[in-house]
């Protein structure tokens, strides 16, 4: 299990693409599912260990700020378990190349 949940909630999509890029470049994290909010607000989420976490949310967040704007962000270290089944926070899993 990862130590750490980070979430960058942007107004508008572009701006969150933009704080995702970063955040990947920035740390050692797993990029979760994008959420679109509603009223053009769309989050992403991020897991990994702490440091790495607050890094990358910091850099997404100074990213998306230079194109757009961010709306909140938020690191939470050690997440309860009974997060995950409630909300799409667990990292995407990469997708296996068929071989046909």
């Amino acid at each position: 299990m990862v130590d750490a949940l980070g979430i960058i909630e942007t107004i508008g999509f572009t701006a969150a693409i933009q704080a995702a890029d970063a955040a990947v470049k920035s740390a050692n994290i797993k990029l979760g599912k994008w959420i679109k909010v509603g009223g053009g607000r769309v989050c992403i989420v991020m897991r990994g260990d702490v440091a790495a976490v607050k890094a990358a949310v910091e850099a997404g967040v100074q990213a998306a700020s230079n194109i757009g704007t961010v709306a909140s962000e938020l690191v939470i270290p050690r997440p309860a378990d009974k997060l995950v089944p409630k909300f799409p926070i667990d990292p995407i899993k990469p997708e296996k190349k068929s071989t046909k």
